[in-house]
């Protein structure tokens, strides 16, 4: 078998363009589409759908694809290895996250790494805009929620875990809701979700085990998220948050968590990238330190 075929394969198939596949090759398309068809004929199965639009794996290709892209990894991880190539960080590793949690966890977590590995480099973008990896250039993201984009590897992360939370300040002039309903009688500050108009609600755990879903009375509504913090700390009124956004306040006491009893909501949150990247000794010390950090 070609493993040149091969790697030319995964690349398409992450590509999802045979014109963008070639380009990041250094290769022609019609060279490109020579050899991936002189693989489907090796094999004996087509590997792709083609049309004029774009390009997709058969199912036979996207199992050949799930198998091999880390078999490629792990064989340029040998090579670079045998070839006595660097293998410490270095570089740009371009990054994408949502901007609470790039804010609060991965520039202050970057920063670490490259104080650890003097050669290495972030190019962070943080907005909460679903990129494209492969055709944006990026090595990696941080998303949350199912992920449905077969091409890329998922790595789960600690879940992302709400509370609510005011000022000391706030309850002291307010007093403290002792249920969910009682935040009736509370100032509460909500995002409005612009796609649909409506706030975003919040949600509580129930007694019996039941996720409630409550839209708060809000005083005061943001477009996104990231002014929370701000306003809660603010003495506004009443938040819920990822508990990453609001750790240090919490543990200076600048805020206190309310309504914990009812705590439950959680969202899985991942660190995503092409099968391609998985090798990458930058890659690798990034994801070492998601999955072992205290954040």
């Amino acid at each position: 078998m070609d493993l040149n075929a091969v790697r030319m394969l995964v690349q398409v198939a992450e590509a999802r363009s045979f014109t963008l596949a070639a380009c990041q090759l250094g290769i022609s398309q019609s060279g490109l589409s020579r050899a991936i068809g002189r693989l489907e004929s090796a094999l004996g199965v087509r590997l792709l759908h083609r049309n004029t639009r774009n390009v997709s794996l058969t199912p036979d290709g996207r199992q050949f694809v799930e198998h091999c892209a880390p078999l490629l990894s792990g064989l340029e991880d040998a090579e670079r290895r045998l070839g006595d190539r660097p293998s410490t960080p270095s570089g740009v590793l371009k990054l994408t996250a949502p901007s609470m949690f790039g804010r609060k966890v991965l520039v202050p977590l970057a920063g670490q790494l490259m104080a650890a590995h003097p050669q290495l480099q972030f190019e962070l973008v943080l907005n909460d805009r679903l990129v494209d990896l492969v055709e944006e250039g990026f090595d990696a993201a941080l998303r949350t929620g199912p992920i449905s984009d077969v091409r890329m590897v998922a790595r789960p992360l600690r879940p992302l875990n709400w509370v609510t939370v005011a000022s000391p300040a706030y309850l002291a002039q307010h007093g403290e809701p002792a249920t969910v309903d009682a935040l009736h009688d509370h100032a509460c500050l909500a995002v409005r979700n612009l796609r649909s108009g409506r706030l975003v609600d919040w949600q509580f755990r129930e007694a019996d085990g039941q996720l409630r879903e409550f839209t708060p009375p809000a005083r005061m509504v943001f477009d996104s998220g990231d002014p929370l913090v701000e306003g809660a700390l603010a003495g506004i009124g009443i938040v819920q948050v990822m508990d990453f956004a609001v750790a240090d306040a919490l543990a200076d006491g600048r805020l206190q968590r309310v309504l914990q009893p009812f705590e439950g909501r959680s969202r899985v949150l991942s660190l995503v990238y092409p099968p391609s990247r998985q090798a990458s000794p930058k890659l690798q010390v990034l994801a070492e330190a998601l999955l072992g950090g205290d954040w």
